[in-house]
């Protein structure tokens, strides 16, 4: 870095630290005037458009102005501080612009169809068959279905919970199946 460079890195660091401090609005226009076309020129070296790199450009300084007071001359320069930021709102705004546009349409978004009466009544009537079946069930095969079916666990857990061998279980929901379906007459 030269000494001119160098200097002028001392300049923007301390108009850093003065609008942080006091909230000096010329600091802040000595620090845009000199910022603002270098940041929207490594913007666009980023590959952002010159609508986007100016916008960009803009909140970066902004958000130099907002956040002044986070701002570390021990830590990094001025400018370090200001072209992370710029980077950072480049990044946000690549992720904003990938995000699908929202389809009211989209089936994850629509109601399924209310169901119709008859299908209701069928339906109750299915479940009080199922459930009449289920009490002629024995015990310990009604137990292995309510795990399963309406617990949702799986067989290994079933048979833990239970004691029993994986074997067993899986031979109890075959047996209970099949009693059930003949019951049902399907």
């Amino acid at each position: 870095m030269t000494l001119v460079a160098s200097s002028q890195a001392i300049a923007m660091t301390d108009l850093l630290v003065k609008i942080a401090r006091d909230r000096d609005k010329q600091a802040f226009a000595a620090l845009f005037a000199y910022y603002a076309p270098r940041v929207k020129g490594y913007l666009i070296r980023q590959g952002a458009d010159d609508g986007t790199a100016e916008e960009l450009a803009q909140e970066a300084l902004l958000t130099a102005w907002r956040k002044a007071d986070r701002f570390d001359p021990a830590k990094a320069s001025a400018g370090t501080w200001i072209f992370t930021v710029a980077r950072n709102l480049r990044i946000d705004a690549l992720r904003k612009g990938r995000r699908p546009e929202f389809d009211p349409e989209d089936p994850a978004f629509v109601p399924d169809p209310a169901e119709s009466p008859d299908a209701a009544i069928q339906a109750d009537q299915t479940r009080v068959r199922i459930r009449n079946a289920m009490a002629d069930l024995p015990e310990e095969q009604a137990t292995v279905i309510r795990l399963s079916f309406f617990e949702d666990k799986p067989h290994g857990e079933i048979a833990e919970q239970l004691g029993l061998p994986l074997g067993t279980v899986k031979s109890r929901l075959r047996l209970a199946m099949r009693r059930i379906k003949s019951s049902l007459g399907d």
